[in-house]
Order: structure tokens, then C-alpha cells, then sequence
């Protein structure tokens, strides 16, 4: 069985470092109202403060609406990616897509800080997770239509640092500042629909080559998970979000029911643990993409980058404080700022149909983001059985090391940068 084309990148030009700032502005704001209620806003909502047993109701509660707002992702990313990739507008085809995405996720933030209970508050934040799917499949498929691939390993680390930035800007901005919940959901919206919106307009947006236009597969792009090798790389991806997920999205529960912390102090220590993290993404990532691009050797970094981050549950299982917290913390920071930033790379490199770059990509971000919001509901689940935090570690570290190998399998392709040498000139 002939395998199916590979999107072509050979020939195409380099971009500048002015696409590089607008591109990673645009992702910035993308993972700044994603993760800052996720980390902050909504277990701010859902908690339950009274009785004992009340906190693991709120983690519960954490847990559904992720969980219900991660299904409408995997929906949404692919289909409005396959839409896209069928779009022909005088503004483009991406740039609408990334334009409706953001301002769907403003309109539907400023929901869900107005909501009062639990069920609304889940109805609004399917909203934004919409919205994010989105905005994120026109995004990344930009990375395929525009770079070759000596730039791809650069475009994903703008893309995956910025998400270690954008926690510690929301974040930062909710504590410091002292907003009310309200006050935050409504400034995480005016800067989605400024900066995401003007990122979109700024970014060229070309249209697709004639031949590639002749012809588009359709549908959400299952058959393209048939793909042996994209297939493995887009399920190493979801389950290592995972593995990253249990422990990240429930720090805040963590440092006030784990380490029995009160509220005020807890969302302080947040705002320091994030940042340690946010530091070593941003390291690893603009490193393993930089090595990388100059190697090819995307497989071996996405490997180990997975198995760095299952160390960092097994750090706090041993011995949980808030001094290990941070350890965990750093070495978190470095495996998933390259796994991270590597894996989107490898998966751009095997993206099987050169005419459907956004709906698998679509695939991609919603593997990623799905394992981000599945996280919380398995770990709510895991807290709920044990009454405790240990359990759920245990099982972030076993995700993160399958993933990993999940990804090994797939096979990585000759890297224009470093061609292998011809056997026969020995």
C-alpha cells in the first residue's frame, strides 16, 4: 500500500522575525484565557469551602466542566480546521476562522464570569473551549502552509512557550492586580479579542496552491489517524497531556487541601510555582526547538521530554512540601515546554494530506488540549477515591511515560537539514 503524500514544504521561502512576534502574540493570548481560569478563575467558582469532604465536591465539579468543555474541543478543532481548509474569502481562509475564534472565546468568557452555578458555568466554558479549538486549528495550520520545515521547530517553540507565559500573565494579572472573578473573566476577554484579533488580521494568510485546491478529503479527518506514524504521534500527544494535566490543572487544590494551605496563601505560592514552570518551558522550549531544527532528531526529544516529566509527579509523591513542589515544578517546566514544542514539530513533519493542513492539524490541538481538560476530570475522579493527591500523581507519571513511547513508534522523516549519509560513499 503506497502511503499517502506528505504536505510539501521544500523550496519555500524562511519568514522574518516580524511573522514570528505576531504568531506567538496571537498564541499567547490563546493560552492566557485558557489556562488562567483553569488554573485560578474556575476552581475559584467551584469551590466549595465547609464541611471535610465539601473541597472534593469543588474538584469534581473542576473536573465535569473541563471535562464537557474538552469534548466540544475534539469536535470543533477538526471540523472548523476541515472548513477552513475549504474557505475561499478575500480576507483568506484561516483568517476568518482565527477572527470568529477569538471573539467567540471573548463573548463567551464574559458568560462565564456572570454565571452563578455550576451547570451555567459549564455551559459558558464549552463556549470558550470552542472558541479556543477554533482559533487554534486556523493558527497552527499556519505553520504547514507557510514555513519549511527548518522553521517549524522555532514556530511550535513560540507556540508552546507562550504557554507557560500566558499562565504567568493571567495569573499574575488576577493576584496582583486583586480582581474579582468577574473583573478577570472580563479582562482575559477585552485581550482575546484585541490581541487575537489583530494578530489575525496582521498574519498573512496566502492562498493555497491550485492543485491543492482541486481537491480536499473531507470530514474530520479520522481516516488521516490511519497514518501509522501521525496516527502514534497525535495519541502520544493526547495521553501525555494527560499526564501533564492531573497535576497542573489541580495545583491550586493541591497546595490547599494537600499541603493544607489557607486560600490566600495558596493562590500566592500558585502565582510562585508558576512561574518556576513557566521559566523552564520557556528554556526548553526555545532550546529543543532550535536543536530540533538543526538536527531533525524530533523523535529521540519527544521521548525523553515525556519521560523528564513523568519525574516530576514521582518528585512530589516522594516526598510532598511546597520546596519539592517547585523542584517538580522546574522539572515539569522542561519536560513539557519540549515535549511540547518538539511533538507539534514531528506532527507538522507527518501531516499524511498537503491539502488538509488545518483539519489535522485540528487533530493535533485537540489531542493536546483534550488531554489538558480530560486531565482535571480524571484527577477529579482519582482525588474522589482516595481523599488525597497521591494516587493521581502516580497515574500522571504512568500517562506521561506512555505517551511518550506512544510517540517513539512513529518513525521520523529525513530532515532536509541533516541528510543521512549515503552508505554506498563510505
Amino acid at each position: 500500500m503506497t502511503p499517502p503524500a506528505r504536505a510539501p514544504s521544500a523550496g519555500r521561502p524562511k519568514v522574518g522575525k516580524g511573522w514570528f512576534v505576531v504568531f506567538t502574540l496571537a498564541w499567547l493570548a490563546i493560552w492566557t484565557v485558557q489556562l488562567t481560569p483553569v488554573q485560578l478563575l474556575l476552581p475559584g467558582q467551584l469551590n466549595t469551602p465547609g464541611a471535610a469532604d465539601t473541597w472534593v465536591r469543588g474538584v469534581v465539579y473542576s473536573g465535569i466542566v473541563l471535562g464537557v468543555g474538552g469534548v466540544a474541543g475534539v469536535i470543533a478543532g477538526p471540523l472548523s480546521g476541515a472548513l477552513s481548509d475549504r474557505t475561499r474569502t478575500p480576507w483568506g481562509r484561516r483568517r476568518p476562522w482565527a477572527v470568529g475564534g477569538s471573539l467567540l472565546t471573548a463573548l463567551c468568557l464574559v458568560l462565564t464570569g456572570l454565571a452563578q452555578t455550576p451547570l451555567w458555568i459549564g455551559v459558558a466554558w464549552t463556549g470558550v473551549s470552542i472558541g479556543i479549538a477554533v482559533a487554534s486549528a486556523a493558527f497552527t495550520a499556519m505553520i504547514a502552509d507557510q514555513l519549511p520545515e527548518t522553521q517549524r521547530g522555532a514556530a511550535a517553540a513560540a507556540a508552546s512557550s507562550s504557554q507557560a507565559v500566558g499562565i504567568v500573565l493571567g495569573v499574575g494579572a488576577v493576584v496582583l492586580l486583586g480582581l474579582t472573578v468577574l473583573a478577570g473573566y472580563l479582562t482575559l476577554a477585552a485581550f482575546t479579542a484585541i490581541v487575537g484579533t489583530a494578530a489575525a488580521l496582521l498574519l498573512p494568510d496566502p492562498a493555497p496552491d491550485a492543485a491543492l485546491s482541486a481537491r480536499c478529503a473531507g470530514g474530520f479527518g479520522w481516516e488521516s489517524l490511519r497514518d501509522r506514524d501521525f496516527g502514534w504521534v497525535v495519541s502520544g500527544r493526547f495521553v501525555t497531556n494527560v499526564g501533564n494535566a492531573l497535576p497542573t490543572t489541580l495545583f491550586l487544590f493541591f497546595l490547599m487541601y494537600g499541603l493544607g494551605q489557607p486560600q490566600p496563601e495558596a493562590e500566592d505560592n500558585l502565582l510562585l510555582v508558576i512561574v518556576v514552570y513557566t521559566v523552564f518551558v520557556v528554556i526548553a522550549s526555545v532550546l529543543s526547538g532550535w536543536w530540533s531544527d538543526r538536527t531533525g532528531a524530533r523523535r529521540t526529544l519527544t521521548v525523553g521530554s515525556a519521560i523528564v516529566q513523568a519525574l516530576a509527579a514521582i518528585v512530589i509523591v516522594i516526598r510532598p512540601s511546597l520546596t519539592t513542589t517547585m523542584v517538580a515544578a522546574a522539572l515539569l517546566g522542561l519536560g513539557y515546554g519540549a515535549f511540547s514544542t518538539v511533538g507539534l514539530a514531528f506532527a507538522t513533519d507527518l501531516l499524511p494530506h498537503a491539502d488538509d493542513n488545518a483539519r489535522d492539524l485540528g487533530l493535533v490541538n485537540t489531542a493536546a488540549a483534550l488531554g489538558q481538560l480530560v486531565g482535571p476530570l480524571v484527577g477529579a475522579l482519582l482525588v474522589g477515591l482516595v481523599g488525597g493527591f497521591w494516587l493521581l500523581l502516580i497515574v500522571s507519571a504512568v500517562f506521561s511515560v506512555g505517551g511518550g513511547l506512544m510517540s517513539g513508534r512513529a518513525r521520523e522523516r529525513v530532515h532536509p537539514a541533516s541528510p543521512r549519509p549515503d552508505p554506498a560513499a563510505r
